[in-house]
């Protein structure tokens, strides 16, 4: 094992020297009083939502309930209006008033205030790390406690409820009545099921309002739809079960499963729609998709079977219970691939030594994000249908028209990446692999995703832990706080630990890649920064330790005016993605409005099913018309701004020169230890932070794999019960894209 230092900790700073600023949004009195007004409106509607998805199943409720289907069911948009309007109509208004909110919210401005002592935030406590839905915050779990209880509450209420009604039906015979509650019991479980299906589309739809409302990224609502999938297919499985062993005692099971009735249920769509769900359900298993990704990604895709028989299996009225969660979804899935249809200029790429390939990828000037960013990158000289995720290393104020992506050669693809840079024939640097602007690689991209606000902004102590290439989003976060810094933009942290372990040396360029001094010259007076890098598999420094390589270019990469990313992403303008939801929203009603007066009522249309693609085929066919009209628009709207961007930056342009070469700042600017042979302790390292630093919030971020991750959450967890006096709070935040 060998130590370097070249310094005693600069973070040794006592609890009574600590900034005494936090940063707090400044408005007016107008736009925070629009703010509460909104957000109060959207509590209020979301909890007598909430509130009537988790009673309906009590008879106040039902009674309630049928009341207001039957005063409305008279209007011209019938039953399936009503329902509509029950069950989706409060998430489609929460979103256009997300829509205001967040447009408001742009508008705010930073002041400083004196900062107030340590708290608890449920987002960030973690409370349950060993166990089937791996590392939980106080407020997932509510939400999984919520859930149990409706399903338990469910269960029980509907389950007496069977029982009560099979006397009514005046059935004699012991063996019947036991038929008769299966099939019962089968009906209930797939009305719960159909109940959960309303919330599980709306994790997955990447650039959603409502995520961007309740600022949670798209890597992290991905569990979400996990979660909530393996609960919408148990039941749903459950609900076909029930059925079919009803069936097949009373003998008339390929009868029953074949059966497509005009009026009523259509059994054949529901099989067909169950057998898809299994299909997604058994491939997405961890063991399954550990062992073959691929064979998961795709028989994913049999979500529009899924839905699209489900919609035919039971009807538009009822299937307009779970359509707003799956209008949101084909949104988001729509201008996804309008984005993705456009080539993306790669204007540079290098092949670290480490193993690594990073990507300078070309983006229009308006095209904003946060540090802690996540693009979708696919290229289709190596694969035209596998999308990868990677998280962005570059901060925002890095340049208004490129940012980059640190990508780990670990698999098929990351090894054709690499080949592919490595043996394209152009002037190469005497080191190693750089590539010249005129490489000729072209990317797809979708994003990018990430946190509405930048969450690292608000905590005054930061711990990064990584490990590997999970230092790439790290960079980010450093780059960007040097740049605030030097420009006098509102920042916060004051203290930052990074703990970084690595397999070998050979990856130790990779957290050197930033030139601090040039980011924000003399830093160290403003910030105290202390780096503590674990080797983990050499027992001693390397004999060449010291040299490291330079990446140089002196090229000058001009601004590009075309290639560049398209800025139609849901996480983009939120006018024009609100418009786009609006309108897209309108025209399902004026569509629906129009088929129901010149086809369905006029030609006496009654099928069920039918009815069902109908509904399906408006959802479709809105947002292709509506929505792409304002996509068109949209299109034409960023073309200009960028044109006029490009005419007011005409001179600017991306530069790799010797600033941005890889080299080892000087070890006087901040602490920097490597040591070798060991893994980091956690518990001696957060001991002494709390020792440092006092009754304080830290911000601590991971990003690796699940073991440092549960690691990681168990000190934070561990810390945070045993708090005593003046101790702070370890806030959790995990930044990794785990399925």
């Amino acid at each position: 094992m060998g130590t370097e230092s070249s310094q005693e900790p600069l973070l040794l700073s006592s609890k009574d020297d600590q900034s005494t600023f936090t940063y707090i949004n400044q408005t007016s009195f107008l736009l925070k009083s629009t703010k509460w007004v909104l957000k109060f409106a959207m509590w209020v509607i979301f909890i007598c939502w909430a509130s009537f998805m988790f009673l309906v199943p009590s008879d106040s409720v039902q009674h309630l309930y049928k009341k207001v289907v039957n005063a409305t069911s008279g209007s011209l948009f019938g039953t399936t209006g009503s329902i509509f309007l029950i069950y989706s109509g409060p998430l489609m208004i929460i979103g256009f008033l997300a829509i205001i909110y967040l447009w408001v919210s742009g508008k705010e401005e930073i002041q400083e205030k004196k900062k107030k002592s340590a708290s608890f935030r449920l987002w960030t406590f973690p409370v349950i790390i060993d166990g089937p839905f791996g590392v939980v915050t106080a407020a997932e779990l509510i939400g999984i406690m919520l859930f149990a209880v409706y399903i338990i509450w469910a269960v029980t209420v509907y389950t007496i409820k069977n029982i009560s009604l099979l006397p009514l039906m005046e059935i004699t015979d012991t063996g019947r009545r036991n038929l008769l509650l299966l099939e019962l019991t089968g009906l209930r479980f797939g009305f719960i099921g159909l109940i959960c299906m309303a919330f599980l589309f709306l994790p997955v739809a990447r650039g959603s309002v409502l995520l961007r409302l309740i600022d949670i990224p798209f890597e992290h609502a991905t569990r979400y739809h996990v979660w909530l999938g393996h609960l919408t297919m148990m039941l749903f499985t459950l609900h076909g079960l029930f059925y079919v062993i009803a069936w097949a005692i009373q003998g008339r099971l390929i009868e029953e499963l074949t059966a497509w009735k005009k009026i009523g249920i259509a059994n054949l769509p529901g099989v067909i729609s169950l057998v898809a769900g299994l299909f997604m359900w058994v491939t997405s298993l961890p063991p399954v998709r550990r062992l073959n990704f691929e064979l998961f990604f795709y028989t994913h895709q049999l979500y529009v079977v899924f839905v699209v028989f489900l919609a035919m299996h039971v009807g538009d009225f009822i299937f307009s219970i779970a359509a707003a969660g799956i209008f949101l979804f084909m949104l988001d899935r729509f201008l996804r691939f309008f984005q993705s249809r456009k080539t993306v200029d790669i204007i540079s790429a290098k092949c670290l030594p480490s193993g690594t390939v990073e990507l300078i990828i070309s983006k229009p000037q308006g095209l904003q994000y946060n540090a802690l960013g996540w693009v979708f990158i696919q290229i289709r000289e190596l694969s035209w249908l596998q999308w990868h995720p990677f998280s962005v290393s570059s901060s925002p104020l890095d340049g208004k028209h490129h940012l980059a992506v640190l990508i780990k050669v670990l698999g098929d693809w990351t090894e054709k990446l690499r080949g592919r840079i490595s043996s394209a024939p152009e002037e190469k640097d005497e080191s190693q692999g750089l590539l010249q602007p005129n490489l000729s690689l072209k990317a797809s991209i979708e994003g990018p995703y990430g946190h509405e606000s930048p969450y690292h902004l608000t905590y005054e102590n930061l711990i990064l832990v990584a490990g590997g290439i999970g230092i790439s989003p790290f960079l980010a976060i450093l780059s960007d706080i040097l740049h605030r810094l030097r420009e006098s933009k509102p920042c916060m942290p004051r203290n930052i630990l990074i703990v970084w372990a690595v397999k070998n040396s050979d990856e130790l360029p990779l957290l050197h890649s930033l030139d601090m001094n040039s980011l924000c010259p003399y830093f160290y007076n403003i910030l105290n920064l202390e780096i503590q890098t674990y080797v983990t598999r050499e027992s001693e420094p390397p004999l060449e330790e010291g040299n490291m390589p330079k990446y140089v270019s002196s090229s000058v990469f001009p601004a590009p005016t075309r290639g560049g990313m398209s800025s139609l992403v849901g996480t983009g303008n939120i006018l024009w993605a609100g418009s786009y939801m609006v309108l897209s929203t309108i025209g399902l009603v004026v569509l629906y409005a129009l088929l129901i007066i010149f086809y369905i009522n006029p030609y006496n249309v009654k099928t069920w099913w039918y009815k069902g693609i109908l509904f399906i085929v408006c959802m479709a066919a809105s947002i292709v018309i509506f929505g792409g009209f304002v996509i068109g628009l949209w299109h034409l709207w960023d073309l200009k701004t960028a044109k006029n961007m490009d005419d007011e930056n005409r001179i600017s342009g991306l530069k790799h020169d010797e600033a941005n070469a890889v080299k080892n700042p000087s070890q006087d600017d901040f602490v920097n230890i490597i040591t070798y042979g060991q893994r980091p302790n956690f518990k001696e390292i957060f001991g002494s932070m709390a020792e440092r630093w006092g009754n304080v919030d830290i911000g601590v971020m991971v990003c690796g794999p699940t073991a440092l991750q549960t690691s990681i959450a168990k000190e934070c967890r561990s810390k945070n019960f045993g708090r005593i006096g003046n101790e702070p709070i370890f806030h959790f935040n995990s930044h990794s894209f785990d399925l």
